[in-house]
């Protein structure tokens, strides 16, 4: 096997790597370094997440660098600012034993004049996010006529971000004479065309098979109904005691929702994305780092830097809209040689999106049934009796105390006292699935599909409302959540069915909210094409019955506590989703605010 001395790196490279505990290169570092170091022609490189790109250029990069130049020689472009930070950083640590050697990250969300201070005092490599780049290249503070490489990092994430613009302006201000490096864990056409017009008969070395998954990642799915779908997520994580996970949404709002959830179910979870302050985002990265926190909800951009080798799950709440996506959400488990599991939750309208997903990385998941609580208690019970019997005794501390715990104890034998110990936390975890639904249940879900199309639905947490206009006043549903959006009812209410009909029409709305939706529409005095606006109660619309549903009655619905999300059902503008009606899981909060087996207390929710 090789070694990196073996590759033509310098005695103080190989030094700060072997402080770094790097014995021997990857498979795409063995293939790029070499290349890079024996010649100046242009490199296309395909590399999974997690197998050391950035050593495979940046170590022949180092390597090369004119430290007598203050010049700026080597730009690196990342599509995210956590990962344009974690290369310099990387960098950093390789340079441990370079004298003179200076490298800087720049990016937005950070100070530029602290940036540009460092760029005024020489920086020999600059790492950068496109739109900063761009920024202090129209400030003429970042100078790239002496660039000998160029560096695309994760291109096609950057195109996906709708970079190319910016990507555009920072070629066209290098010189035509330099060796451009482009480094992807996907090809997409996109990232082809990039080849095509930026680089000059580029050599082509791949580590792993071209656009597949890692062979250490195997793929699972759970088919739920919509209104399940965070129950099941619950119970993935509760049926894992050990999980370290990452939990991929397609928003930033419902990253920030399901991590609330979470949250308040006694999880020790948190939210990424890019709604979050730069301190906020190194702060719950470095929480999960060091495994504070379990499960991380995230969007797939922020979670674009986060180097983390060990995660033992992925799971996707939803599915991401390209193939991509998937493939380097999956590619952030199952790393440095560990094996990962990658989840999919997915109703089942949605299972047809998994066969192009299959194809392109070359895999098939796995049907995998929801776990019943029954699977949950046996997996936390063993897990507690593995801890009890690894932990180590204190002898020294405990020995004063064991005289008057053998006083209270006295008459119980061995069997009696393991009852009584596993009792304690198996009696509550019982109660936390107690009358829990299998919801695995085949026809439940024909039932939940049916309720998903807007079919033979009679859900007794919608209150439904009578609005005195229709067809003819130009009324169609868009317009119609609309005018509900405006009233402000409230944030993100959910919107059940909509009936439009020629002078009049029906809509239903979340029963929490009854008394402030006749409130909102008799207070604001609405006028919509020129008719006052009427909103009042009426009656559900029967079973096999069509028309107006009814007459109109004056009482409130009542309230339900325990609303939950419908699938298919039409949201307002700016609904979350709603979590499901599930029962009580492990690590969530239970009367005496304790977790179940001594979980670790959620983290505090942080300050927006």
């Amino acid at each position: 096997m090789s070694t990196f001395k073996e590759l033509g790196l310098n005695k103080n490279i190989i030094k700060a790597l072997t402080d770094l505990g790097y014995e021997n290169p990857t498979e795409i570092q063995l293939k790029a370094i070499p290349q890079v170091l024996a010649t100046d022609q242009d490199l296309k490189a395909f590399a999974q997440t997690g197998t050391g790109k950035t050593a495979a250029f940046s170590l022949p990069i180092l390597e090369q660098i004119d430290l007598e130049s203050k010049n700026t020689q080597a730009i690196i472009l990342s599509p995210t600012r956590e990962l344009a930070l974690q290369i310099a950083n990387n960098i950093e640590e390789f340079s441990k034993y370079t004298d003179g050697f200076r490298t800087a990250a720049v990016y937005g969300g950070a100070n530029i004049e602290e940036q540009i201070r460092k760029l005024k005092k020489g920086v020999h490599i600059v790492v950068g996010t496109p739109g900063r780049t761009v920024d202090l290249i129209n400030r003429k503070q970042l100078k790239l006529d002496n660039v000998k490489w160029l560096v695309l990092d994760e291109a096609d994430e950057m195109l996906n971000m709708g970079f190319k613009d910016e990507l555009d302006k920072i070629l066209a201000v290098t010189p035509k004479e330099k060796q451009t490096l482009l480094f992807s864990a996907t090809f997409p056409q996109e990232v082809e065309s990039i080849a095509r017009n930026y680089m000059y008969k580029p050599v082509e070395i791949t580590s792993g098979e071209k656009n597949k998954g890692s062979d250490q990642v195997s793929h699972q799915y759970y088919v739920v109904s919509e209104r399940n779908r965070y129950a099941a997520l619950k119970r993935i994580a509760d049926v894992n005691p050990d999980i370290y996970s990452i939990i991929f949404c397609r928003t930033r709002r419902e990253t920030q929702e399901i991590a609330d959830k979470l949250i308040k179910d006694g999880y020790n979870a948190d939210s990424l994305h890019g709604d979050l302050s730069q301190a906020q985002r190194d702060s719950v990265m470095e929480k999960f780092r060091k495994k504070h926190l379990q499960l991380l909800v995230a969007t797939d951009v922020a979670a674009r830097g986060l180097d983390v080798t060990d995660l033992t799950h992925v799971i996707n709440h939803k599915l991401p809209d390209q193939i991509e996506s998937y493939t380097h959400r999956s590619g952030r488990t199952g790393r440095a040689g560990k094996e990962g599991i990658s989840i999919a939750i997915v109703t089942g309208r949605e299972k047809g999106k998994l066969h192009p997903i299959e194809r392109k990385i070359g895999k098939k998941f796995i049907s995998t049934p929801i776990p019943t609580g029954k699977e949950i208690c046996q997996n936390q019970l063993l897990k507690l009796i593995d801890k009890v019997h690894d932990i180590k005794v204190n002898d020294t501390e405990i020995n004063d105390f064991l005289p008057s715990i053998y006083e209270k104890l006295e008459g119980l034998n061995r069997e009696e006292l393991i009852k009584r110990f596993v009792s304690i936390e198996f009696n509550t975890f019982l109660s936390y699935y107690e009358n829990a639904p299998d919801l695995n249940d085949s026809d439940q879900m024909r039932r939940n599909d049916r309720d998903s199309r807007g079919k033979n639905r009679d859900d007794e947490n919608m209150t439904r409302f009578f609005i005195n206009i229709g067809r003819k006043d130009k009324l169609n549903p868009a317009r119609l959540i609309g005018l509900i959006n405006e009233q402000q009812i409230a944030k993100n209410i959910e919107i059940g069915q909509i009936e439009i009909l020629d002078t009049f029409s029906f809509f239903e709305l979340d029963k929490n909210y009854t008394d402030e939706t006749i409130s909102a529409f008799q207070e604001g005095d609405i006028d919509f094409e020129g008719r006052n606006v009427n909103v009042e109660i009426t009656e559900k619309k029967r079973s096999g019955r069509g028309g107006g549903g009814g007459r109109r009655r004056r009482d409130d619905g009542g309230k339900n506590e325990n609303s939950r999300s419908g699938g298919g059902r039409r949201r307002s503008k700016d609904r979350k989703s709603s979590g499901s009606g599930d029962f009580s899981g492990f690590g969530r909060k239970r009367s005496d605010n304790k977790s179940a087996f001594g979980n670790t207390k959620p983290s505090k929710r942080r300050k927006a």
